[in-house]
């Protein structure tokens, strides 16, 4: 039985999906990383909210630790390069919580035009102080969206119900996909210099880190408004304060900041703007939609296999698994026969798929082939860390796709350039998804792939044969 950590505060429903799955779990809530530490070994999955942090020195202590699930979007709190190396599953919930934050990016929005919490503790003051707090209508004005996903698209629909126009930069946002959520798809200094709002929900990258600038700002609209309710380290914070202290960014909303716990940021000495403690998932509704959420997908890649929404390893859908598994099988029989035939250095790796298998989602298959090639000389190698590590070794990996069927309705060709050489291995599977191996270096064969097999390399002179027959009649081994 599979054993489960919950470290995090997290819906009781959590357990309850763990329990109906037939797997131990246990709860803890609040643990130093000293503890955490101690007790980890014992675990193949851990669930987690922000609050565990999940460092290579507590993976370096989970020997057994197979799945990491976040119960919501950000990983920031997940040394995801160290699980890979260690083969472990990172996934998230993009889904649990996406209403509930576009929800709130509105009301930071709206309370910002409105200067609502100004206008409230004004007026519980006693002031009544109706002149000073002049808003601005949004209909009609340009909201600019940076990341048109999940969250993005949902709050562009919410602000195309508040009548305003919505422009979206997104580098993975189709033209179709934008005609479909009506919203102007724009170069990224497009959308700076003509949008009134601006809201962001795009993940905390390298290359997205501090994409709001002292540069970015100053391609701003004067009078522009700011929004950010996705991820802290998006806005240079000392770039905005100063453009919010010289007015040209008339507002800004925040429920994100660099430094979490915020309980202190020059940022709220500023009048014009609007903060929140990081409260875009914060609705009953979500946290139990994450929470069930990691739960039913940790119990599915522990229980079946199944990959849902994982950050460091292709996703395989439970519709998706019994089709691939017997060309995972044959590519990971590939790999290995020519893992064991290697002996120097692996330059470069090509995988071709033909005819049916490339109709299929081919990166677990790669992935697996990847492991089956360098387990013979690595150690702790799994779909998950083969791809890390043969990067990490400077082995490049190529796919070719080909629709067409040859010889074969479906063909998977494996072609391994080594320091000395290159060799490739071709297999199919037949009707009955059995695999074969069916060209060896350009040799055409037909051989069934078992769990012990000789491979025999010899120039065609007579009496080999003969002799290796014998040799193995000594053993006594039975062709």
């Amino acid at each position: 039985m599979p054993r489960v950590l919950i470290s995090d505060k997290m819906s009781s429903k959590a357990a309850d999906v763990f329990k109906a799955r037939g797997i131990e779990v246990e709860e803890t809530n609040g643990l130093s990383a000293a503890d955490l530490a101690d007790i980890i070994d014992g675990f193949e999955g851990l669930a987690v909210r922000s609050s565990t942090k999940v460092t290579a020195e507590l993976i370096e202590r989970a020997s057994k630790l197979r799945v990491v699930g976040r119960a919501g979007i950000g990983v920031d709190n997940i040394d995801l390069n160290a699980a890979s190396q260690r083969g472990i599953v990172v996934m998230n919930t993009p889904f649990g919580n996406s209403i509930t934050t576009a929800e709130h990016t509105i009301a930071m929005l709206l309370a910002s035009v409105r200067q609502i919490p100004e206008a409230n503790n004004s007026t519980k003051a006693g002031k009544w102080e109706k002149s000073k707090f002049m808003g601005v209508e949004v209909s009609g004005k340009t909201l600019g969206i940076i990341g048109c996903g999940n969250i993005g698209s949902i709050v562009a629909d919410r602000a195309q119900g508040l009548k305003m126009r919505v422009m979206a930069y997104d580098p993975f946002l189709s033209q179709e996909r934008a005609d479909d959520l009506g919203v102007k798809k724009v170069h990224f200094d497009t959308l700076l210099s003509v949008c009134d709002f601006i809201s962001l929900h795009v993940p905390l990258t390298d290359k997205t880190r501090n994409i709001i600038n002292q540069e970015t700002i100053e391609k701003m609209k004067d009078g522009v408004r700011i929004i950010n309710c996705a991820r802290g380290g998006l806005v240079d914070e000392k770039a905005l304060k100063q453009a919010l202290d010289q007015g040209k960014v008339a507002s800004a909303a925040l429920d994100v900041f660099e430094q979490e716990p915020a309980t202190e940021n020059p940022l709220f000495e500023c009048p014009n703007v609007i903060a929140t403690p990081h409260l875009g998932a914060a609705t009953s509704e979500a946290q139990v939609n994450v929470a069930i959420q990691v739960a039913e997908q940790i119990s599915d890649y522990l229980l079946i296999g199944e990959i849902t929404n994982a950050l460091n390893v292709p996703s395989v859908s439970a519709e998706d698994a019994p089709k691939l598994m017997p060309y995972m099988a044959l590519a990971k029989q590939i790999g290995s026969f020519a893992g064991q035939i290697t002996e120097s250095g692996i330059r470069e790796v090509t995988i071709e798929y033909e005819g049916h298998v490339a109709e299929l989602n081919t990166k677990p298959i790669t992935s697996v082939l990847l492991e089956g090639l360098l387990k013979p000389h690595l150690d702790n190698v799994n779909m998950v860390s083969a791809p890390i590590l043969a990067k990490e070794r400077n082995i490049h990996i190529n796919e070719v796709l080909r629709d067409r069927a040859g010889d074969y309705h479906t063909l998977m060709r494996l072609i391994v350039r080594t320091e000395k050489r290159t060799r490739s291995i071709a297999g199919t599977l037949f009707s009955n998804q059995e695999p074969r191996i069916v060209n060896l270096n350009g040799i055409e064969i037909e051989a069934e792939l078992s769990p012990l097999m000789l491979y025999v390399a010899n120039e065609d002179k007579p009496g080999l044969i003969g002799a290796l027959g014998m040799i193995l009649a000594d053993a006594p081994i039975d062709i």
